[in-house]
């Protein structure tokens, strides 16, 4: 199936940083060190991205609301990110603009206004546009509204594809000399000499390999307390909070890109936010939840909220039977006094500590807009814990793929159908949008379509998930079709059928080959 074949951290060279999950937090640690000249490894029990890191909303944004309970500084830095992460990730980072519309009874138009002037300026807003007042029953993006809504405002924020933003930190990881191992469980964790004794589990075959480590990173999310108090058998200090955020996808409410955000009458607020071209994605609830992590699934109570919300303020009822897909996650938020979950801080907690005379970080919460300067602060404790290595770059690198001239997509796409005419506008775009001008590494050999091997719908092809197998550690069909894209929203089930077929003969192939390697 394509796997790498990595140098693991023997006990006579070991790995400098050992990394316990595969989700943003994670593989922007494991980027970030890798070019730093570390030895790196990570560990993700599933897939990448297959936790929290997928279940978002799909935002970068400096958190609107966090303005009311005062979190400026935690606004201001996230607001400074999205600037950063527009430039280095334009094909997977995009600006979009939400409505916000005044609601009787709520926050009156002023105090909207005065946040929304603070929102535009606290971060150092450089290319997005600024705040502009909306005449709803005039504007084109009223139309969709209700028709009481008289007056609103609209602002910038982006929209990411979040999955993608994992497995391409990931991936430059790796190209920069990490060794990065999904489905593979961390068995155990012992520090004694300075070093970690690491026990690693392998989630396909089941065999077990045993590594060594100067500093371990638990960057598990909703996992973290578990790893410390099963996998290290240590006390864990923190209670987490965890929070379940939900949402639902129905067919496209309004015809224009952007996006709403709507206040409700508990204090929350919901999105609704254009979704890959033909849906709505609305979202997203706060529930405290306790239980198994793996267990988290949306309820038909919050459901029904997420319809309610949206009815409430769009001319078009949204109803149960209209939901396509939805999804849940888990915010794994450092526990506090809040009495509603919504207004639990998002402040993340970095905690370390020794064992044996080896370091251990732990990483307590995290928003995803936030990741690229949590890994700088991380590994500014992995320099003092285990001697500094290079400087900070992160914030001056683009993503694998979004070096493309100025980062404009469109000029982008237009010099992609230039060279690969056979593309549709919409696969040009799909295409573009995934994966930048790593697209060009697989589409180059072709000709014509047909070049690119059997189509499995939605324009995938052949050529593409072979890529994406061999370069971004897809294993199955749910991989390439939920989180290395989100085309599992038209798949038919003849066409899942099709690449469910075609994953067992690869692996078939990979085994065959196997065994002729390493003979019994």
């Amino acid at each position: 199936m394509g796997r790498e074949k990595p140098e693991l951290g023997a006990k006579e060279r070991p790995f400098d940083i050992f990394i316990i999950g595969g989700g943003v937090n994670g593989c922007g640690v494991a980027r970030d060190a890798a070019g730093r000249g570390y030895k790196v490894g990570l560990a993700e029990m599933n897939d990448l991205a297959s936790g929290t890191s997928s279940k978002s909303t799909k935002l970068i944004h400096g958190g609107l609301r966090y303005l009311e309970s005062r979190q400026f500084r935690l606004v201001r830095e996230a607001l400074a990110e999205r600037e950063v992460l527009l430039r280095m990730a334009p094909h997977l980072v995009r600006p979009l603009r939400f409505v916000l519309p005044v609601q009787k009874g709520m926050r009156p138009a002023w105090l909207l206004r005065l946040g929304l002037f603070l929102y535009d300026h606290l971060g150092g807003r450089e290319t997005l546009p600024a705040t502009t007042t909306l005449d709803l029953p005039r504007a084109g993006a009223g139309k969709p509204l209700k028709p009481h809504f008289a007056k609103g405002f609209e602002y910038s924020d982006c929209r990411v594809d979040d999955a993608r933003l994992v497995v391409l930190n990931a991936r430059d990881a790796a190209d920069r000399g990490a060794v990065i191992l999904p489905r593979t469980q961390v068995v155990s964790a012992r520090g004694a000499d300075a070093v970690w004794r690491v026990a690693l589990r392998d989630g396909t075959t089941g065999a077990e390999t045993e590594i060594f480590t100067r500093l371990l990173v638990n960057a598990a999310g909703p996992w973290v307390e578990e790893i410390v108090a099963e996998v290290c058998a240590q006390n864990s200090p923190r209670r987490l909070r965890l929070v379940r955020g939900s949402h639902i996808v129905v067919a496209r409410i309004f015809d224009h890109d952007g996006a709403y955000i709507f206040q409700n009458p508990d204090g929350r607020v919901v999105f609704a936010i254009a979704y890959e071209g033909d849906y709505t994605l609305i979202g997203t609830t706060d529930v405290d939840f306790s239980g198994a992590p793996d267990k988290v699934a949306i309820t038909p109570e919050e459901i029904d909220y997420l319809c309610r919300a949206a009815s409430a303020h769009f001319v078009r009822r949204v109803e149960t039977a209209d939901v396509v897909w939805a999804f849940s996650g888990l915010r794994a938020l450092v526990g506090d006094s809040a009495s509603a979950a919504h207004r639990a801080t998002r402040e993340t907690v970095v905690e370390e500590r020794r064992i044996g005379g080896a370091p251990l970080i732990n990483v307590y919460g995290g928003k995803i807009t936030g990741y690229r300067r949590l890994a700088e602060k991380i590994l500014q404790r992995i320099g003092a814990a285990i001697g500094p290595r290079g400087e900070s770059w992160t914030a001056r690198t683009p993503l694998p793929g979004g070096d493309f001239p100025g980062g404009d997509l469109a000029r982008f796409v237009r010099t992609l159908r230039a060279q690969k005419p056979f593309l549709a506008p919409s696969l040009a775009w799909r295409l573009a949008r995934a994966y930048g001008t790593l697209c060009l590494g697989f589409l180059e050999p072709a000709r014509r379509m047909a070049d690119l091997g059997e189509d499995f719908g939605g324009g995938l092809t052949r050529a593409e998930v072979d890529y994406l197998v061999e370069r971004e550690w897809a294993r199955t069909p749910e991989d390439i079709l939920w989180r290395r894209s989100k085309l599992g929203l038209r798949a038919l089930e003849s066409e899942t059928g099709k690449l469910a077929v075609y994953f067992a003969a690869r692996q078939q192939k990979s085994n065959a080959r196997t065994s002729r390697e390493n003979p019994q």
